[in-house]
């Protein structure tokens, strides 16, 4: 890893951490340094996962105040979330590296449209669920079974699963959009920590990229958590989402 290669993986990685903090989307920065410095794609998203998942657990510390105290809500997401980024990850370990490769400008094609449409495409499920009173067991069981598929998703790649939680929260009721990121936060901590291990199990990890991204995803994650809770977020999904389109249409070109 030359100087320059690790000046880029660091910078990248305080800017991840922040962007996962306020709205999520950091891995359309991480993951392309990586793959820019030579690291191939199975190794690059393992070692990214790596990389960004301290600064996610450095968020939820910074949002420990506004987690919502309901067990009944958050045992089976943090639960599910764990078992969907142990199959997300073992997923993605028996993909081929250039099945991965091709697959990358689509599947970063699709979180930036999620970025971008999915809170508005979930608004009417939301105001459907909220009109059925409180929370009973059988709307409980359906989120936790989205969460289930958006684990999985988070395990394999990763991109966008913030906003997709964002939205599914929105139908459990929670008003207060800090608790919302607070426990956005934890989830994705979650999915990425069983894959984490997944991916440290399979030997799939650049170890040298990955501690020098671990501190400045810290750094980022912990600073973005806590400013975030002061500032709109609309600026930050906005930049996100040109990121976004500008990573998709690259790896279009390029593979």
């Amino acid at each position: 890893m030359t100087l320059s290669h690790a000046i880029l993986l660091f910078g990248a990685a305080v800017i991840a951490g922040v962007m996962n903090s306020v709205a999520g989307g950091g891995s359309f920065i991480a993951f392309p340094s990586l793959i820019f410095t030579g690291v191939p794609p199975i190794p690059a998203n393992a070692t990214n996962t790596v990389a960004l998942w301290p600064g996610s657990v450095a968020s939820v510390g910074a949002y420990r105040r506004r987690l919502p105290r309901s067990a009944r809500i958050m045992v089976p997401l943090v639960a599910i979330s764990v078992v969907g980024g142990i199959l997300g990850a073992v997923i993605l370990l028996h993909t081929p590296q250039a099945t991965f490769m091709h697959l990358v400008a689509y599947l970063f094609g699709v979180a930036t449209l999620l970025f971008a449409f999915g809170k508005r495409l979930t608004q009417g499920l939301s105001r459907s669920v909220k009109r059925q009173g409180p929370l009973g067991w059988p709307i409980i069981a359906g989120l936790t079974a989205v969460q289930l598929v958006i684990a999985v998703y988070g395990g394999f790649f990763g991109g966008g699963i913030g906003i997709l939680m964002l939205a599914m929260l929105e139908m459990t009721h929670m008003e207060d959009i800090h608790a919302m990121n607070g426990l956005k936060t934890l989830l994705a901590a979650s999915i990425n920590g069983a894959a984490v291990v997944t991916f440290i199990l399979a030997r799939q990890v650049w170890w040298s990229q990955a501690l020098l991204m671990v501190v400045g995803a810290v750094a980022g994650g912990y600073g973005g958590a806590h400013y975030a809770q002061k500032l709109d977020p609309r600026w930050a999904r906005a930049a996100i989402i040109g990121i976004g389109t500008g990573m998709t249409f690259y790896f279009l070109w390029r593979y």
